[in-house]
């Protein structure tokens, strides 16, 4: 090998130790550009859409969801919807941690419930609940946010109790 060859080869070493340095030590990808909270425009039901960030065992997920943060705009949800992308959902910030409780009333799609604590960690998901049932789906303890994704989502990108939720309104 000549000393030319050595220098390339030792200078792509040294670009591919750096790159390893930069990745997260936990094995997640980048937030591949999901920056939370940031502002997404207004939802055709009139409210405030902001950029949510899952973050995961395997990776971090970004969505665009509507922030649901008056008591009319909690107590309406994701009522009478007939659908929700996969990329899309509802974030009910809370001015206090509390039990949440919520039901599917006039809900006329599956949802996941993922119930978010202060420290922004999922305290637990209720999957694909049920359209129109008047059984509360509550938390096990105070949490600070209620997230609501497509029913079954939360399962099939590997979103568990424990991973971690970003966002911020304003």
């Amino acid at each position: 090998m000549s000393f030319s060859q050595f220098s390339r080869c030792s200078a792509f070493a040294i670009a591919l130790s750096l790159t390893a340095c930069n990745m997260p030590a936990n094995g997640e990808s980048p937030a591949a550009g999901c920056t939370p909270g940031a502002a997404a425009g207004q939802s055709p039901a009139g409210l405030q859409q902001i950029s949510l960030c899952v973050t995961s065992a395997t990776k971090t997920h970004s969505f665009t969801v509507e922030a649901a943060r008056t008591s009319a705009e909690q107590a309406k949800g994701l009522m009478f919807r007939t659908e929700l992308a996969d990329n899309a959902g509802m974030i009910f910030p809370f001015p206090d941690s509390r039990i949440a409780s919520f039901w599917m009333k006039n809900t006329v799609i599956p949802l996941d419930i993922i119930f978010v604590r202060a420290d922004g960690t999922i305290e637990s998901i209720a999957d694909k609940t049920v359209p129109y049932s008047m059984t509360p789906v509550v938390s096990g303890e105070p949490v600070a946010a209620v997230l609501e994704l497509r029913g079954g989502l939360a399962a099939e990108l590997g979103i568990v109790s424990g991973d971690k939720v970003q966002w911020t309104t304003k």
